[in-house]
Order: structure tokens, then C-alpha cells, then sequence
């Protein structure tokens, strides 16, 4: 709208709770809508309208208000020319639009009129939220107003739009001014309501004449719907436009969050829904509006309520909205390009499902009249898959119209082939982020880049292994041994390398579940996983049962998980985001692998040279400091972004093959001690409990443990020989540790050999 309008209706509102700047920022409800019509071209006013709108109330409320409804009907005389009754929000607006209809054509001087409000809350805030949230449908006329306030910063530009208002704009236009000022947090009284009607109209008048002569055209305009669309990486989004929205519920799409937000203007595929590391909805998304003001208004809706949920507004940065909805993808771009498609995701398709299976899904079936034919047929068919072309069950499909889009979601957990397939209602962003999560997610993550480009490359991890000589065994029994494990391996025992099996810990320390062990051929890790996957487990100390899943694995990608990394997804079908590890060795020091050290790393350039290009801190890069024995070495946080750490079980000279960047340490030849253990308890179960309490300590060969008296007043106490791979603070963690009860008496002085087994090194506890 360009042309002058004949009519301006110059619109005031009122809810039950705040006022001022805070209108509508309670959820109260409106409760009285005034207007008055400004005839443009002969420059009168109409008659003042009072529409007084009665509440929703409960039934204790709709007691309270009968008692004082006869003296708040005589208190209240506004001053209004016409005073009217509605029994609620939708009644009083569609009489409100009968009311502004017949009153612009009993004036018979034009025919178009558009609404004019004092700043963008009467509309914005107000009118359209509540109207969404009872699902009203509001009259055209709300859908395009004028600004006051805008258009009285065009003769005045010095003036600061947040803080106009009605009283100093007529203090500036030299109008006399009646209206009193009013706390925002209190409720807006009938008489000021009118003032306020009738200031506003004076200010009109005022910009319609000399020497202003305001041509009011170009309105706001309300987006009566919300658009779908992409957006691309490489657009430029503002961070004062996008705001975060928590706690949607989980089948919330994208219309309902336009509704939520009713009465802004959201951007053309603004809404992105949010998706956790499993690919569901986590309950957030991510809104971009149109305008910085926009923004700022969504922002009041904090804590307003979809549902019975209320939603958390925050601020965001354009990064985390292209993060979300933006896309590179040519095909994606071409299967959302068409308008006023109805997007429904399928979840769970098998791996070999086809664009004709998919369309005989949603084929209506004999006698049923739902109809939910594809849009498009094979072209409204977007099947997703990994960077390798493998599929990954998920697939979305066009559908042209809501209704047929709603048939189809009622074949939620039908089956097509052998397995149910899940249906939601999806969204453009959701459809960018599901393709970008599965095309962009590597099998074992990769380590971030040097630090300093011009330096040769040091991979920190070692490259994906071809030698898949290792097994992977996933769900044991939590009170699983490696007693229980190798008796579930059976025959295949004699294939295990020495200290071979490595059981992965969670964070408190227990059993994760998952289990490495190390064979001695591929060939016989392949015979292994065949024949043992998912057969059940039992456990000894428990009683308990599980079945157990085999898979190959190389020794890379054990070593990666035993340093705390995680395999984004098996090699087989089933996908898994991590593994539950522990925490770094070094705050757990009692799980806490042996003594490694390393040699001193060559330098790549020259002290010299390296003093010359990055001093100091490219000496630190390009030489290492070597570490004195006794001392673990771990990488650090910041040169291992992957690092949740693992401890070692039962034994670490063979865990893992690698750490790091670093090759696995050689032999130690540090001297060995002799460790006092005093306050063993007795009766004990002797050498097998300091077995138990120095697990996970090296020993070799010739090491002997003695279990001794050495005091006749005091016979529990003990001396283990210290094994030469213990530092002098391992020996520190044994001194604290607890076996059994203590308690007095003697025990018998015993030596433990090792027996050579064709399997490896056992310890033998028959004579326990």
C-alpha cells in the first residue's frame, strides 16, 4: 500500500495484567479494545468504541467476579462514546471488525482503512499471541497497521524510537496533554485507556496537517504463515536476529513454532529444530526473524507456554543458526526447491528399502478413501546416506497439502519389509542437519589440525588399521570376570595373545561393558566374532546372563578407545555414539596403568632455528622435553581433543599397542624394592587378596611375592617384593589400600610361580 488511506482506526488495548512497555509480556488476557476512526482526507474524528472483553475464568474466579461485577460496571465509566460487551476474544473481534465496516461505510467518503497503534505491542504483542494460543482466526484487517511512533520519527529523526511515547510526542507537537502517567506493572484503567485513544488521535491530526502535511502508506505488515525454506552456509546471517527457544515439546515442528511466535515476522526458513547426537529432537530450536525489532519482542516471550510446556527464549549468533539450517548440498537444495510442501520424515527404513517400496507404503490400501499419494513420486523421495553411499534408514518424503500429509503420519509403526517404520513431521532445517550430521561424520574422529601450519604434520593418531586382529566384545555382564570371559571364548583362548584382555571402565571406575582382546591372527578374530556373536554370557559372581556382541576390530582403533576415544559407529549396522569410558588414569591413581618412559624426540629444526621462527614457543614443539623413567606420560587435553581416558584391565604391558603419537615403551630396568604391607587382616584368603589389591601393576617372570609375619606381636604385616616397572608412587597407593577386615594372626610363608601356558602367562592359584 503505497496511497494515502481514507480511514485510520487508531486501536488501543488493555489485558488483566501489566501495562506500558511490558504489554503482553504476562500472557494476561485482554480484556478491552478501544478504537476511534480518523477520517484522513477531511481530517475528522469518529466516535470513541469501548469493547470490553470478559476473561476466561475458572469456576472460583467466576464466583469472585459476579460479586464485584455490578460495582466495577459503576465505577467504570470511561468516557466513551459506545460501550460494548463481548463474551470472549473471538466474539469481540469479529464485532469489532463489524463495528469499523459499518462505521467507514456510513462515513461513504472511501473505502480503505488500516489500523494505527501506539508502538508494535497492541498488534505484535497482544492481539496475534493470544489469538494463536485459543486458535482463533483474526480478522484481515489486523494483519497491516501503522506505526505511530515510526511515522512521527519521520519528521523527527533525533528522537530515540524505544523511548517515545504518547505523552512526549504530543509534548513535541505542542498538543495539550491529559494523559497520566501510569506504572507499567499495574493494570490500565478504563479512563486512561480513552485519554490514550484520544491523544493518539490529535497526533494524527496534528501529522496530517501544516505544516507535516504525513502521507501515511507502506504499513506494517503481520505474516499471516510461515514460509520453509533452505539457507546456505555461505549466507550471512546477523547475531542480533536469531534467538534459541528450550523446551519444545518433542513433536513440536516448525509451524508450531511459527505459532508460538505469532505475530513476528520470522524469515524465510527461519525455524531450525535441534537434534541431539542420536538424530532425535532435543527440545530446542534455533529462530531467525527479520529485523532486530522482531527479535527483541520474541525475547519478551520468555517462559510463555506452548501447551502445557513453557519455552526459554534466549539470545543466539548467526553461526549457531547456519550451524543448524545451513546446507551445501546441490540434491537437498533440489528436493526442498518446490513451495508448499508438507515434509515427513521416515525413520528405521531397511537398508535396502527403494523409492517403489516406499511409494507402495504410502499407496492407500483396498476400501480405505485417506489419501497420501507422494508428491512428485520418485522426485518427493530423499533417501539419506553416509559419505560412502551406504544407507542409514532415514529417508523424507514430499507431500502436497497438510491433509495428505496427516493421512500419512496415521501409518506410524506400520511395517514395510520386516521392520516398523517411524513417521514425524519434519522441517527444511531438519532435513540440512540430518544430511549434514551423516555426510560429514567419519568413522573414527580425526585429530584437529598443527598448530603451526609450516611445520611437518605429526598425526596424533595413528591411521585407521587394515588388520582387523583384535575383538570387540560389547554388552557383558557388568560382574563379568576374566574367568567368564574366557570361558565364553571357549576353544578360541588358545588365540589370545599375552595380556591380551583389556575391559574398558566407565567414569566411576566399574565395568563399562566392553572388552578388547587381542588375537594372534585376523583369520581367527574373524572365526571368533562368527561363531560367539550375541551368545549369551554368564557371569560366576552374579548369576547373571547376557547376550554378548562380537566384532572385529584393528588394534588402532582398540588403542583409540582404551586412550579414551570413541567409535562413532561399529562395523556392523548398529550405530553407537560412545562408549561410556573412564577418567584419565592420572586422577584415579590406584587404576592407574605402569611406568612408561620414552626417548627424547628428534628435533626437526635446529635450537637456533626454531628460536629465530617461534620463541619461545616453537622450541617447545620441536623439542619435547624427555621424560625420566618412572614417570606415565599421557598427551594433554589440548593436543588430545578426544581423550575421555580408559584404565587398563587386568594387565597393561599389552594396552595399547600405541600411545599417542608414541611407539609402545621397551622393557624397564629400574631396580626393584621390597614393599611393607601392614594391617592385613586375618583370617585372609593369603596371597589371592594381594593378588587382587596389586592388580594392575607389572611384575615379571622372576619377581616373587612373599606373604610373611615379620613380628610376632604384629603377625599382619607383610612383605611383598617390589617388581622392577613400580615407581616410588605406585608403591605410595598400595600403602593406602584396604583388604578385607584387619585382624590378628599368623600366616603361612608362600611364593606364587607364573606358569607357561601354550596361551601365554597364568597365574596358577591352586595353591591358594
Amino acid at each position: 500500500m503505497t496511497a494515502q488511506v481514507d480511514y485510520l482506526a487508531v486501536v488501543f488495548t488493555a489485558t488483566s495484567g501489566t501495562s506500558g512497555e511490558w504489554l503482553g509480556s504476562d500472557e494476561k488476557e485482554t480484556v478491552q479494545l478501544m478504537w476511534q476512526l480518523v477520517d484522513v482526507k477531511n481530517k475528522k474524528l469518529g466516535k470513541v468504541n469501548e469493547l470490553r472483553i470478559k476473561p476466561d475464568l475458572s469456576d472460583s474466579e467466576e464466583k469472585q467476579e459476579d460479586e464485584v461485577e455490578e460495582s466495577t460496571t459503576e465505577q467504570h465509566n470511561s468516557g466513551a462514546d459506545c460501550v460494548t460487551t463481548a463474551e470472549n476474544l473471538e466474539t469481540a473481534l469479529n464485532l469489532f471488525h463489524l463495528q469499523l465496516t459499518n462505521e467507514v461505510n456510513s462515513a461513504g467518503t472511501g473505502t480503505s482503512v488500516c489500523l494505527c497503534a501506539d508502538g508494535q505491542l497492541h498488534i505484535r504483542q497482544v492481539i496475534h499471541p493470544e489469538a494463536a494460543s485459543k486458535n482463533i482466526l483474526v480478522p484481515d484487517c489486523f494483519y497491516s497497521f501503522f506505526d505511530i511512533r515510526k511515522e512521527f520519527k519521520k519528521h523527527f529523526p533525533a528522537s530515540d524510537l524505544k523511548a517515545l511515547n504518547v505523552q512526549n510526542m504530543a509534548e513535541s507537537l505542542g498538543l495539550p496533554n491529559e494523559v497520566a502517567i501510569v506504572d507499567p506493572e499495574s493494570i490500565l484503567s478504563p479512563e486512561v485507556a480513552v485519554q490514550q485513544v484520544q491523544t493518539m488521535t490529535s497526533i494524527v491530526l496534528a501529522l496530517l496537517s501544516e505544516p507535516f502535511c504525513h502521507i501515511f502508506s507502506n504499513p506494517e505488515k503481520v505474516n499471516d504463515k510461515f514460509e520453509s525454506g533452505t539457507c546456505s552456509k555461505m549466507e550471512k546471517v546477523s547475531d542480533n536476529t536469531v534467538i534459541r527457544a528450550r523446551g519444545l515439546p518433542w513433536q513440536s515442528s516448525d509451524q508450531d513454532i511459527a505459532r508460538f511466535f505469532r505475530g513476528l515476522n520470522i524469515a524465510k526458513g527461519g525455524a531450525a529444530l535441534c537434534l541431539n547426537a542420536q538424530g532425535r529432537r532435543n527440545g530446542e530450536a534455533l529462530v531467525r526473524f527479520v529485523s532486530e525489532e522482531h527479535r527483541d519482542l520474541a525475547l519478551q516471550r520468555h517462559k510463555h507456554h506452548m501447551g502445557n510446556r513453557y519455552i526459554e527464549v534466549y539470545k543466539a549468533t548467526g553461526d549457531d543458526f547456519l550451524k543448524i539450517a545451513g546446507g551445501t548440498s546441490s540434491e537437498v537444495a533440489m528436493f526442498l526447491s518446490r513451495d508448499d510442501q508438507i515434509i515427513v520424515r521416515m525413520r528405521g527404513l531397511p537398508f535396502t528399502a527403494t523409492h517403489e517400496q516406499v511409494l507402495t507404503f504410502f499407496s492407500p490400501e483396498d476400501g480405505l478413501k485417506e489419501m497420501c499419494p507422494v508428491s512428485g513420486g520418485r522426485e518427493g523421495i530423499l533417501f539419506v546416506r553416509y559419505p560412502d553411499g551406504r544407507p542409514t534408514g532415514d529417508a523424507f518424503v514430499l507431500f502436497s497439502c497438510e491433509e495428505h500429509a496427516q493421512n500419512a503420519l496415521k501409518k506410524h509403526k506400520e511395517i514395510l519389509g520386516r521392520r516398523y517404520i517411524e513417521l514425524f513431521k519434519s522441517t527444511a532445517a531438519e532435513v540440512q542437519q540430518v544430511l549434514n550430521r551423516y555426510s560429514s561424520a567419519p568413522l573414527i574422529p580425526v585429530a584437529p589440525a598443527p598448530l603451526v601450519s609450516v611445520l611437518p604434520a605429526m598425526p596424533l593418531l595413528p591411521p585407521p588399521g587394515t588388520l582387523r586382529d583384535c575383538l570387540r566384545l560389547r554388552g557383558l555382564p557388568y560382574t563379568a570376570s576374566i574367568d567368564d570371559i574366557l570361558t565364553f571364548l571357549g576353544e578360541f583362548i588358545h588365540d589370545i595373545r599375552p595380556h591380551g584382555v583389556h575391559m574398558v571402565l566407565n567414569q566411576q571406575g566399574r565395568p563399562s561393558g566392553d572388552c578388547f582382546i587381542q588375537m594372534t591372527s585376523p583369520e581367527r578374530a574373524l572365526m571368533a566374532s562368527q561363531r560367539l556373536h550375541k551368545h549369551v554370557m554368564t557371569s560366576q559372581r552374579g548369576q547373571n546372563s547376557r547376550y554378548v556382541e562380537v566384532f572385529p576390530c584393528s588394534a588402532e582403533e582398540m588403542g583409540l578407545v582404551l586412550m579414551g576415544g570413541s567409535l562413532s559407529h561399529t562395523h556392523t549396522r548398529t550405530q553407537r555414539s560412545g562408549t561410556g569410558l573412564s577418567p584419565p588414569p592420572c586422577k584415579s591413581r590406584r587404576l592407574s596403568p605402569p611406568s612408561y618412559s620414552f626417548a627424547a624426540a628428534p628435533q626437526v629444526l635446529t635450537a637456533e632455528a626454531a628460536a629465530a621462527l617461534y620463541p619461545p614457543f616453537g622450541q617447545m614443539l620441536l623439542a619435547p622435553r624427555p621424560l625420566p623413567p618412572g614417570h606415565g606420560y599421557y598427551p594433554a587435553a589440548s593436543a588430545q581433543l578426544y581423550m575421555n581416558y580408559s584404565a587398563y584391565y587386568p594387565s597393561p604391558p599389552g594396552s595399547p599397542t600405541t600411545i599417542g603419537f608414541f611407539p609402545s615403551p621397551s622393557a624397564l630396568t629400574s631396580p626393584g624394592g621390597l614393599v611393607r604391607m601392614p594391617g592385613l587382616p586375618y583370617p585372609t584368603n593369603g596371597v589371592k587378596d594381594i593378588i587382587n589389591a596389586v592388580q594392575g601393576y607389572q611384575y615379571s617372570a622372576e619377581d616373587a611375592l612373599v606373604h610373611a609375619p615379620v613380628h610376632t606381636q604384629d603377625p599382619s604385616r607383610t612383605l611383598l617384593t617390589q617388581p622392577k616397572e613400580w615407581s616410588p608412587g605406585e608403591v605410595s597407593v598400595l600403602s593406602s589400600s584396604l583388604i578385607g577386615q584387619s585382624n590378628g594372626g599368623d600366616a603361612p610363608v608362600m611364593s606364587l610361580p607364573l606358569v607357561n601356558k601354550p596361551a601365554g602367562q597364568f597365574l596358577d592359584l591352586s595353591l591358594l
